[in-house]
């Protein structure tokens, strides 16, 4: 399994990439492979303020939905569009065309606050 250094990670498999005031979200590599194949992703938080830990959309796979939940506080800003058309790409890439949304960082202190990826692997027993 990869675990990017670069990136920061929640105990609930979500990763986040931070570019100036904007971060990237995403779920794992970890639980990507936990869900098997993603078929379907519904965000339905563009333009409104998520709080850290409260859910953010899901993502549906074909045998289960799990809920995505917030890295951060923060606007959604936008919705990965490739995944419309091509949900599998979570599966395919997930720390790169695989992101699910952009968020508007609200309090960069929240993001020191994350796990770093050697944190992850020991989480997740890899």
């Amino acid at each position: 399994m990869d675990f990017p250094a670069t990136l920061h990670y929640t105990k609930d498999h979500e990763w986040l990439r931070v570019e100036g005031d904007v971060a990237y979200i995403g779920i794992t590599d970890h639980a990507q492979r936990e869900l098997g194949d993603i078929v379907y992703v519904d965000i339905d938080t563009v333009d409104k303020e998520v709080a850290q830990h409260d859910v953010f959309g899901t993502v549906e796979a074909v045998k289960t939905v799990s809920d995505l939940f917030s890295p951060i506080t923060g606007t959604v800003l936008e919705v990965n569009a490739k995944l419309a058309d091509a949900p599998e790409t979570v599966n395919s890439d997930p720390y790169g065309d695989g992101w699910i949304i952009k968020m508007k960082v609200a309090n960069p202190a929240e993001i020191e606050a994350l796990m770093t990826a050697d944190a992850y692997a020991e989480l997740v027993g890899a």
